[in-house]
């Protein structure tokens, strides 16, 4: 600092002692190292969607006076919101502490105001939970959680009619465990406390509320017993039942009449607008069976009318009814596909929804418009408005839920594959050469089903594997684009093979043609799968599902038992292999088994989890992963959240899986651990993807940092390593994929490199081609995906940031907080207004040392990402009243370069931070050899000087112009009126103006645009365009360079004596007259 900025701010800084020095007490309570303090938010995440199946949707509100303002609850990915019927989105949830979401719901009081209920309200295998209620009272802006954070799951929300205050919650409650906040919530004081007047304390929640539209203190709620683990669901009991209010809730009267009793599963409700005595009921019964019953006196008694239920995955995933505002007597269950009852539930029919996806969850319409329905479904909206004569896909809501991914080492761009939660396998690119990103047409649906885990060949990206739910296993030809069924089978007397719903899949690292796949026993192909051997016997505890407590015990083989769409039990859930040795495998299991084998699989160890010290007895091993450094140490990522155990549990052994230590250090209490992966350079560094997003440690496991950068709160299940490309690549549960493009620069992280005053990264090699830009003018619904910045991409780190006298003083001000502030001084002020602002530069360098661009670089302290478009400095005209900027040259040519970070201060320029070498190199190869580098430069630097003298002509010609205009005002104003001089001057502009025509064209046709001949300008301008590709100049472009440079020559000599002869001349002579002076001519 300057002696005189010093002085400036010496006074300030005094006062300001005491309140810095309570600032860094309050620091020193954090126990977090110098590297974890770091912000790593310029290392932000790229998602690339896609949508073209987008994802399960809970629950829709459409707002009471615009009907093209929706707000859409996604099941596993948040809230989001539409001002114009689906056309764009804005999501809004992202900054939340969860991402699952059960029901959505305005008030009809102020429609600004907005309720969410968290926590899926589905009791589905794969759900994510809630932590309780959230407000909005700006439209979804921001919000405040209201309460019951261990309800985990909600089904309903319901605002009363003309009081905001009063407000009912079903709570379903936990579905893993006993307890929690389960039952009919009531406050009426807007959220501040809440009672509890329905459901039990164990496993008797409420899951649906309807209200008498003609007197909202009559009120129906349908509670529902359930309890679901990893081995089974139970999806009923004695306390799942109809229940009826006449107090707005606060007491309740089970109702029974004509209702079936005993065991009862997941209850919807409806009431009929047009007549709210018919009250309707969907019941689901055990054995998958029930029925759907009416009553018409307001729930006194009840009549059967049909057998109607919600079937396929089962009544747990669907069951809401819906009562038609239109149709008396019409009602919907929603199912896998929609069902429609046109006679109050005595038959039911599909809906025509052939076009839609399967497996629907809610059902809207609109109060005018009969033939009108949004659906919610599992795979995304759809919208009719012909009565399901037609339906349109909401097609750029980027929600897919993925299990795992893969990529692959395809040129010049990889691809990522991935499996959905019932939107099948996809592959798609991670990025393309269009300017408009990658477009939901650049994907494709590989395998159907409940896509899984995924898997390339190494080395091969033609070949790849796929599997649908519960193992069913397929080999992929990208060039046919057919699969072909792999799945190993049992052998004679072998019995069933137990595939988890997720089995996984594992290319050896070793040979490409080997791949290992697991039931309840481990599989080997040495022939990409047209054969198998077992090389395992049962490596799980083989348990018998019906025998493991649920609810609390051993239940009876009567109760409400729903396997159907569950995942197999005692299954393999990881396959690992050591990338050192090739017959060191791991496989962990879904009840509570790591198993090693280091003879290639002729004998295994067993270890229980519940011997590692911390965790669960019978814990699920997400991951399992052999160090790529050293033979003898694996990884574990394990899981007990369905036991509504939530803890994350990461453990490592050093000797092949005998022992085992946590290295989940300081990881939050809350979340899940799905997936580790090391990098492949730094043997410490590791990536980890968890419940509530992506952590990284740079010391084995010590200490884990959040990434925040371009990450929504969700669910990372999966992550893994492009390594040629050094990215990371992220599988959300609900968001589809991410990218952390290009992560090397956190390999150096050390409490050294932060000490430095700069330190600039070595970039990722730049790729030199054209972008295309083929989706253009496709509509604002048109879903595309950012590609990473065009060029190369550098990191850099500044230890202190660059500050101005202005900002100082501002930031010493705010320090001083209610204290008063002194009066800098009138110098000060001054010195602060004609500060130039310090900056940082990024200095690019050819291999001749020639300086090419020189780019703009943020001052503030941190890490930061900065992009070098491949352009070089433009050396065109500049105008003096140019103060930055003036556009870019042609694209650099590939070749090896450097680049140097440079601080400027006070118009001193230092070097910070070290250079770094890089390489520019060709993306490939067009269809006809491109001309040499020599010729481009010859070309480019010839047409950039005739085109600067070309502009520096028109600049003077203009100066002309504008100065025989004042020439002539000076005249008009003379005491002595000269005829003569006026015609000459007038003479001379027209001679300019016609020159202006040669150089430019006809001043009315380029008005107008029509067709004239071509001018110097246009000359240059097909000229220029041989330096916008990589092929370089035709001859005709060349061609046209000669032929402007020619005509050119004549336009110059005949403007030469007209700017220096006859306006001079006509100068004197109006001097001579006495006329008022011009600015710009001489003058004694």
């Amino acid at each position: 600092m300057s002696l005189k900025r010093y002085l400036i701010l010496a006074v300030i800084v005094l006062m300001a002692v005491d309140t810095a020095t309570a600032q860094r007490s309050r620091n020193s309570d954090d126990n977090s190292s110098a590297i974890a303090k770091q912000s790593y938010n310029a290392f932000a995440f790229r998602n690339i969607g896609p949508a073209f199946t987008s994802g399960r949707i809970a629950d829709i509100a459409i707002h009471p006076d615009n009907r093209h303002v929706w707000y859409v609850a996604v099941g596993s990915g948040g809230v989001w919101k539409t001002e114009n019927s689906g056309t764009t989105w804005t999501p809004l949830f992202d900054k939340q502490s969860v991402y699952s979401i059960g029901c959505i719901t305005i008030d009809p009081n102020n429609p600004h105001r907005i309720w969410v209920g968290t926590g899926e309200n589905v009791g589905g295998r794969h759900v994510a939970f809630g932590d309780g209620v959230y407000l909005s009272e700006d439209g979804g802006a921001s919000w405040k959680n209201m309460g019951l954070p261990e309800s985990e799951h909600i089904g309903k929300i319901i605002v009363h009619p003309s009081n905001s205050d009063i407000v009912m919650v079903a709570a379903q409650g936990p579905l893993w465990n006993k307890g929690g906040e389960r039952g009919f919530y009531l406050t009426e004081d807007g959220g501040k406390t809440w009672t509890k007047t329905l459901g039990d304390d164990e496993w008797v929640g409420v899951t649906d509320i309807v209200v008498d539209p003609r007197d909202p203190n009559v009120v129906y709620a349908a509670t529902w017993q359930r309890h679901r683990t990893v081995a089974a669901l139970v999806d009923g009991g004695p306390g799942s039942g109809i229940h009826k209010s006449t107090d707005g809730g606060k007491t309740w009267t089970e109702l029974k009449r004509g209702l079936p009793g005993g065991i009862k599963g997941k209850i919807g409700l409806a009431i009929s607008p047009q007549n709210p005595d018919y009250v309707y009921a969907a019941i689901e019964l055990i054995r998958r069976e029930g029925g759907v019953y009416t009553s018409t006196d307001q729930g006194a008694s009840w009549k059967k009318m049909s057998d109607a239920v919600a079937g396929a995955t089962g009544p747990h995933y669907y069951q809401e009814l819906y009562a038609s505002p239109h149709d008396f007597g019409t009602i919907y269950l929603v199912d896998v596909r929609m069902q429609v009852s046109y006679d109050h539930g005595k038959t039911f029919s599909r809906l025509n929804t052939s076009a839609t996806h399967s497996d629907s969850h809610s059902l809207n319409f609109l109060p005018d418009e009969p033939d009108y329905l949004l659906l919610g479904t599992d795979g995304g909206i759809y919208e009719t408005v012909d009565n399901t004569e037609s339906w349109r896909f909401i097609k750029n809501l980027p929600i897919t839920q993925y299990y795992k991914l893969a990529v692959d080492d395809a040129e010049p761009f990889y691809n990522i594959y991935g499996g959905t939660q019932d939107n099948g396998s996809h592959g798609g690119p991670s990025r393309t050469s269009d300017a408009g990103g990658i477009r939901n047409a650049h994907w494709s649906r590989v395998l159907g089903g409940d896509g899984h885990q995924s898997a390339v060949e190494p080395g091969n990206p033609d070949i790849g594997y796929a599997e649908s739910q519960q193992g069913y296993l397929n080999r992929l030809d990208r060039i046919t684009g057919e699969s072909v069924f792999i799945q190993p089978q049992p052998g004679v007397g072998e019995g069933e093979e137990r595939f988890n719903w997720d089995a996984p899949i594992l290319p050896s690292q070793h040979v490409p043609s080997t791949i290992y796949f697991a039931s309840h026993r481990v599989w080997k192909s040495t022939n990409r799968g047209d054969s198998w051997e077992a090389i395992s016997g049962d490596l799980t505890k083989d348990k018998d599902r019906i025998t493991e407590p649920i609810m609390g015990r051993t239940q009876s083989w009567d109760h409400a038992w729903d396997l159907y769409a569950m995942s197999e039990f005692s299954t393999i859930t990881s396959l690992g292999e050591s990338p050192i040795n090739a017959d060191v495998l791991y496989a962990g299991t879904d009840d509570g088994l790591l198993q090693s084998t280091t003879d290639g699989g002729a004998t295994w160890t067993a270890t229980e989890v519940g011997s590692i010290r911390g965790v669960p007895e019978n814990a699920f091993v997400n991951d399992v992963r052999a160090d790529l450094f050293d033979e003898a140490t694996v990884y574990a990522a394990l899981d007990n959240h369905k036991e509504g155990d939530f803890k994350p549990y990461l453990v490592k052994s050093t000797d092949y899986g005998r022992s085992w230590t946590s290295i989940a250090g300081n990881l939050p209490e809350v979340g899940m651990v799905w997936r580790i992966v090391q990098d492949h350079v730094n043997k410490d560094l590791f990536f980890l993807a968890h419940e509530f997003g992506v952590y990284f440690t740079i010391d084995g496991g010590n200490e884990w940092i959040k990434m925040k950068g371009g990450i929504p709160t969700i669910s990372f299940r999966d992550i893994t390593i492009q390594r040629r490309e050094n990215d990371v690549v992220g599988a959300t549960f609900g968001r589809g994929f991410y990218i952390l493009d290009d992560y090397s620069p956190l390999r150096s992280l050390t409490p050294e490199l932060l000490d430095q005053e700069a330190h600039l990264f070595e970039p990722r090699d730049g790729e030199w081609y054209v972008q295309t830009n083929v989706s253009r003018y496709m509509g604002d619904d048109y879903y595309s995906a950012p590609n990473p910045r065009f060029g190369v991409n550098f990191t850099y780190y500044l230890k202190e940031g660059l500050t101005t006298l202005k900002a100082e003083r501002q930031k010493m001000e705010k320090e001083l907080g209610d204290a008063d502030i002194p009066f800098p001084g009138w110098e000060s002020l001054e010195a602060e207004m004609r500060e130039k602002s310090p900056a940082i530069h990024l200095e690019i360098y050819n291999s001749d040392g020639e300086l090419v661009q020189r780019v703009l670089a943020r001052t503030s302290k941190g890490f930061h990402r900065i992009n070098w478009n491949l352009r070089t400095a433009s050396q065109g005209l500049i105008n003096p009243e140019q103060t930055r900027g003036g556009g870019f040259g042609i694209m650099a040519r590939p070749g090896t370069y450097s680049a140097q970070l440079v601080k400027i201060v006070d118009g001193v320029s230092t070097n910070i931070g070290g250079m770094v070498e890089f390489d520019v190199v060709l993306l490939r190869e067009g269809a006809l050899p491109r001309k040499s580098d020599s010729e481009v430069l010859a070309f480019r630097d010839e047409l950039q000087e005739f085109s600067n003298h070309v502009q520096m002509l028109n600049n003077e010609m203009d100066e002309a112009e504008e100065l025989l205009t004042a020439m002539q005002l000076s005249l008009s104003r003379s005491a002595t009126p000269d005829a003569e001089l006026m015609k000459d001057l007038h003479d001379a502009e027209m001679a300019l103006k016609a020159l202006d025509t040669k150089m430019n064209g006809n001043l009315p046709q380029r008005e107008l645009r029509d067709v004239m001949p071509k001018t110097v300008m246009n000359r240059i301008s097909v000229a220029f365009g041989g330096l916008r590709g990589t092929y370089g100049p035709t001859a005709m472009q060349k061609d046209m360079l000669r032929v402007g440079k020619e005509e050119f020559k004549v336009i110059h000599d005949e403007f030469h004596p007209l700017m220096h002869e006859v306006i001079p001349a006509l100068a004197e002579r109006l001097k001579s007259n006495g006329a008022p002076p011009v600015l710009g001519l001489d003058h004694d």
